[in-house]
């Protein structure tokens, strides 16, 4: 029987706290949300290069998750510098390369395969006949 100069956030004779369950379903909300801006903040590297279409996007997401699961930063700052990195596409040019090369050799073969005409061997002028040397071992 508490008097009713009490203030609102005690709890009243029948033994529901209001506030309790106020401040309860806060501090999930809270714990939600801090949770989820976390897992924003930590998958920033891995985002940013997706988005970019980076060549290094696996690598960051891999520093990612050591970063997550070691809880040292440093995999993070390292996976968020690559994310922010141009790397030099070697590949396309390489490939590039590599395609011209298998086609220029494929198609050696098949011009080795044409059969030529014999060319007769050029005559002989006339003139003084040569005594061929015959050797005999």
């Amino acid at each position: 029987m508490a008097p009713h100069h009490l203030p609102f956030y005690l709890a009243p004779g029948s033994g529901t706290d209001t506030l309790m369950v106020v401040m309860g379903i806060f501090l999930v909300g809270a714990i939600l949300w801090v949770g989820t801006l976390y897992w924003k903040l930590h998958s920033l590297p891995e985002r940013m290069a997706h988005k970019s279409q980076k060549l290094q996007f696996e690598l960051v997401a891999v520093l990612g998750l050591i970063s997550l699961f070691t809880h040292m930063h440093i995999f993070w700052v390292a996976g968020l510098l690559l994310a922010l990195i141009d790397l030099p596409d070697f590949g396309t040019p390489l490939r590039s390369i590599a395609d011209s090369v298998e086609k220029i050799a494929d198609a050696t073969p098949a011009d080795e395969t044409v059969v030529a005409e014999p060319v007769p061997p050029p005559a002989e002028k006339a003139g003084p006949a040569k005594e061929k040397e015959h050797s005999h071992v």
